[in-house]
This record gives structure tokens, sequence and C-alpha cells, in this order.
């Protein structure tokens, strides 16, 4: 089993082992064993199927429900809320080159995706539904072109979600999964901002309200034996650190449960500044 090369908070030996055999590695989205159970001193959601946007097929809580915004009457819809597909990425796209969003495309319907298809609706006569029917997705492809590689798939840093009420009092990393962002806050006021990236559908990222428990600068893990530098430990072997593999492939992976950032200065800075004892609150 491989040992930690720094810690920023001592530990006993058995503590640090119990952490560590849980600790995340990179993975194709869908693959991997079953996510460590919630821990007993954290507060995360009942359920935890929720899914980040990702790679894949998405989870039976992700398809539209019965509450989702229904097309017009008559009108089938070729995209909703919950969906997950590179027909969803395309039009946010396309949404995006109409400056209804400014949020890079996801591939997931979430949202944000629902009020920008509302408002185009709204604009041009059509149902405002916030679904997507065969007039709507006709009409934003002749306003639009066709996006590129880049349009679909760009570089760009995510537009920061609206924090959680939790996120607004002392020091939190604030982890949105609608935005797939990290805000780093500070008694209401965000620090610093990153791109992240989750677990995948077997191995979900637990939400809720946690603390940081412990720190490691350099971490390898004991069960998927990947590098995981500059580790923050707030859910028992889940933790935010920084991933070469997100940092290669972007959102076409998902880690075992961690929270992946892709840019290791900025994720090298917040190391720095983030002490045990921080709040992270997990969010959608």
């Amino acid at each position: 089993m491989h040992r930690q090369k720094a810690f920023i908070r001592t530990l006993g030996l058995a503590a640090a082992v119990a952490f560590a055999a849980t600790a995340c590695g990179p993975q194709g989205a869908g693959a991997g064993p079953a996510a460590p159970s919630a821990p007993a001193g954290g507060s995360p959601s009942a359920s935890p199927s929720k899914q980040d946007d990702k790679a894949g097929s998405p989870s039976a809580s992700a398809q539209p429900s019965s509450s989702a915004p229904s097309a017009a009457p008559g009108a089938k819809a070729l995209m909703a809320n919950g969906d997950e597909s590179e027909q969803v990425r395309e039009l946010q796209a396309r949404l995006r080159q109409l400056k209804l969003v400014s949020t890079a495309p996801t591939a997931f319907y979430g949202s944000k995706t629902t009020a920008a298809v509302k408002t185009f609706q709204s604009q041009h006569g059509l149902s405002a539904t916030g679904s997507v029917d065969e007039a709507t997705w006709q009409k934003v492809q002749g306003l639009t072109k066709k996006p590129t590689d880049d349009e679909l798939r760009p570089p760009t840093t995510n537009e920061v979600d609206a924090p959680d009420p939790r996120c607004m009092q002392g020091r939190v990393m604030c982890i949105s999964k609608e935005s797939r962002t990290l805000a780093w806050m500070i008694d209401g006021k965000v620090v610093s901002t990153m791109d992240v990236r989750f677990g995948s559908e077997n191995t979900p990222t637990r939400e809720g309200l946690f603390q940081v428990g412990w720190k490691a600068k350099e971490w390898t893990s004991t069960i998927y034996h990947t590098s995981m530098p500059y580790s923050m430990f707030f859910s028992e072997g889940q933790a935010v650190h920084y991933s070469s593999d997100f940092a290669a492939r972007g959102y076409d992976g998902a880690s075992h449960g961690c929270v992946n950032v892709r840019d290791k200065k900025k994720l090298s800075e917040l190391f720095d500044q983030v002490k045990v004892g921080d709040k992270v609150v997990v969010y959608w």
C-alpha cells in the first residue's frame, strides 16, 4: 500500500489508512466500483444519485420527470430538463452563439439550459415550455451556425453558479455540480474560482455540507494507484485534488468520487489558503 509523502495535518496511522482506503482516481465515465458509503460525521444528501454532466449514459435520476417542463401540446420534446446527450451539447453551443448562455456546453440539460430555451421561445413567439420540440430546434438551427469543435468543447473556464446559501458565511469551498465550478469564498465573497469534474454514475461525488478533515500536498491513491496532488479530504476518501487526467481529457472522463481540478497552479494557491476545518459545500 502506498503511504502519503506529506501531511499538512498529523494523523494517527489507523486514521490515515482508513481515509486512504477510499482515495479515488480517474476513470472512464460509468466505470468503477460502487461508491463508498457516506460519512457518519458529514451531512450529505439522502440520495447521491444525481449525476454531473459527463460522457456516457445518464443515470435514471437524470431522466426527465413528471415535474419537468413539457413541450407544447401535441409537440414531442426532442430535449428536456434532465437529458444528457451530444445533441444537448450542440443546443448549448448554439444558445451560446445567441448569447443566451455564457457557460461552456456540458451536454447536460439543466436549469440554466431550461431558462435559456424559455427565453428563446418567448423571443420568437414559441410556447415557452423550456423543452425543445421540433419547431424550437429548427428555429435555433436557422438562427445559428453549426458549432465548431472548439465551440462544443471550449478550453475556457466555466461561469460560476450562484452560491448555495450555506456558502455565504465563513471560509468555504463552494462546489456546484450544475456549473461544474469550485468557488473559494470567505464571508460571502468569491476569492478564486476553478473548473471541476465529479464522480461517475457508479461512484458519485457526495453532496452536502462537509469540512476539510485533512490535507496532503502529495498523495497516491491506495486503491487506484494514481497521483492526487494537493488533496483536501472532506468526506472519507473523497477529496478536492488536482487531476492530470482531467487536464488532458476534460469532461470525457470522470473521477471515482473526488472533485477533480484541472488548473494545477490555481489549486496549489488554494491549497495554501484552505485550513483544516474549513467548510466544503457540494450542491446542485
